[in-house]
């Protein structure tokens, strides 16, 4: 499509489950622009295995659901963002179901019930599943919902790289104002200015940030490193959420053991077969994540262990198989059986519960730009997120901002300003890629070991300077050479990597994910509020 033709009513960054809910929602009202960086469809919520919690059986109820998010939360959830998701969860289930999502299920005399799990934090059954691949098959539906639809144009393998903001229409009263997003499309290195009458960040998280992740390549903070670049005030970033259970072998990239294992019965054990979660919490394996992961995180550092086990060889071989098929299948692929043997497991960066700061409809502090998704901060996981909520804030939201966004264009009609082409100035092509390999390790292993799931006011000050430094080598090179995916990449985890060390300096307290050996304590009285940094236009 010609640059002439780049202006669109909506312009969506990232095709998880938030893009894709927003783009069905809005696809009948006007043009719409959907850029994913990858193929469409490759997102953190493509790679959810466990589900999507939502009250569901006679049994569950809102209050039971809402309490379990706030006490996971620890006490910095929004409790009207949280019965607004809880509330509203079932419907939003509906809708998936309605366009063809396939949730494990059974048939019970004349009716189909949907197989519900537990997983750690929650009081009752009530997680929907497909299998371990939820996420993937959510994805699927509401792609193939939107294929096809002529107003609709999906860009693969695009990179937004930076916010298109309107500076002289923000003079008093009014606030700077967002129109679209610069675009780098990684086949041609091409720089597209794609103006939009209202623009949407769905980007999701930022595990990259970190040596060891859960999370697909794709997931490199872009959404909140370039909202804070163009002014957008983002929050709690302190608190990113590390997996207990990662499949730990040489062989496998990233590969997460579920957590809803654990809800089904999985054990954790040391080496020589003893359990150890009793000591840590009352719930044992059914703890929330934080308390999971920091209790392996000590035993291992404790004795010396590369990793822990995770055990569910109790069960019988053919439910494991039935229940869990895309893990045994991988485990199988490299030489372990989880029907017969226990799986080796280490704790990896996983859930960024900080992020873009939203309201209730998924609005960010600059005008026309939202944020839905792991991308945003919406009040819903306060210090932790409580397992499988993650998927339905995406859900939530994405029809929340459609909703507004929609009711929003059709009162204003102005057009986006006129914006002026990328310009490269004096930039060349770079023969030092081996710059961006170096930093983007190093930014990598030093938010790992001085920013990870314990930390103290000497490992923060540590990474802050090492950070800083890096940041300094990043913004020459950005500016001597010309633009390429990975360089853009390698700039957003720094920046990324320097909110989250600020925000965790701030934060004189344990709470939640955050866990600091200074403050041990968790502190009410000064500290029950967000972490909140204003954007820097830079």
């Amino acid at each position: 499509m010609a640059a002439s033709d780049d202006t669109w009513d909506y312009l969506i960054i990232g095709s998880g489950i938030a893009g894709l809910t927003f783009a069905l929602e809005v696809a009948d009202h006007g043009r719409v622009a959907l850029v994913t960086k990858d193929r469409s469809g490759e997102s953190n919520s493509s790679y959810a295995q466990g589900g999507i919690a939502t009250v569901w059986s006679p049994e569950d109820s809102f209050a039971a659901h809402a309490e379990d998010t706030l006490v996971a939360g620890a006490g910095l959830c929004h409790e009207d963002v949280v019965q607004m998701v809880v509330r509203e969860g079932p419907d939003r289930i509906r809708d998936l179901i309605a366009l063809g999502t396939r949730f494990d299920a059974h048939v019970a005399g004349d009716a189909v019930e949907y197989d519900l799990g537990r997983e750690g934090g929650h009081s009752r059954r009530r997680v929907l599943h497909a299998g371990d691949l939820t996420g993937r098959e959510i994805v699927r539906a509401l792609t193939e919902a939107l294929r096809g639809h002529p107003n609709v144009a999906v860009f693969e393998n695009a990179l937004a790289l930076d916010l298109l903001i309107d500076h002289k229409r923000g003079r008093a009263p009014d606030p700077p104002t967002c129109w679209g997003a610069y675009v780098y499309e990684r086949p041609t290195g091409h720089i597209r200015a794609m103006r939009a009458r209202a623009t949407i960040l769905c980007t999701g998280g930022a595990g990259k940030v970190y040596l060891y992740t859960t999370n697909p390549d794709v997931a490199t903070g872009d959404g909140v490193a370039i909202a804070y670049r163009a002014g957008a005030t983002v929050g709690n970033l302190e608190f990113f959420q590390f997996h207990p259970t990662c499949l730990y072998h040489p062989e496998a990239k990233s590969f997460l053991i579920t957590e809803a294992m654990r809800g089904e019965g999985a054990r954790l054990r040391l080496p020589d077969g003893s359990f150890f979660m009793e000591r840590y919490h009352h719930d044992a394996e059914l703890a929330p994540r934080d308390v999971v992961a920091r209790a392996i995180d000590h035993e291992m550092k404790v004795h010396g262990f590369e990793h822990v086990y995770l055990d569910i060889t109790h069960r019988p071989a053919s439910w494991i198989e039935e229940r869990f098929p895309n893990i045994v299948r991988r485990c199988r692929e490299l030489g372990i059986d989880p029907t017969r043997q226990w799986m080796p497991v280490v704790p990896a960066a996983h859930y960024l519960c900080g992020g873009v700061a939203t309201d209730i409809d998924g609005r960010t502090s600059i005008p026309r730009l939202y944020a839905c998704g792991e991308v945003a901060m919406t009040g819903l996981h306060g210090a932790n997120r409580l397992a499988s909520n993650s998927l339905l804030e995406g859900l939530v939201f994405g029809h929340r901002a459609a909703r507004h966004a929609r009711a929003r264009l059709a009162e204003d009609p102005t057009p986006p300003p006129d914006v002026p082409e990328w310009n490269p100035g004096t930039a060349v092509n770079s023969d030092e890629s081996v710059v961006v390999t170096q930093n983007w390790d190093e930014v990598r292993r030093t938010m790992w070991n001085f920013v990870g799931i314990v930390r103290s006011n000497r490992r923060l000050e540590r990474a802050r300077k090492r950070i800083a430094m890096l940041q300094d080598e990043i913004r020459e090179y950005y500016w001597d050479f010309l633009v390429t995916g990975d360089l853009l990449e390698l700039r957003n985890i720094a920046t990324v990597a320097e909110l989250i060390v600020r925000c965790a300096m701030a934060r004189r307290e344990s709470r939640g994910l955050h866990y600091t050996i200074d403050y041990p304590e968790r502190d009410d009285v000064n500290w029950q509020r967000d972490t909140i940094i204003a954007g820097s236009r830079i």
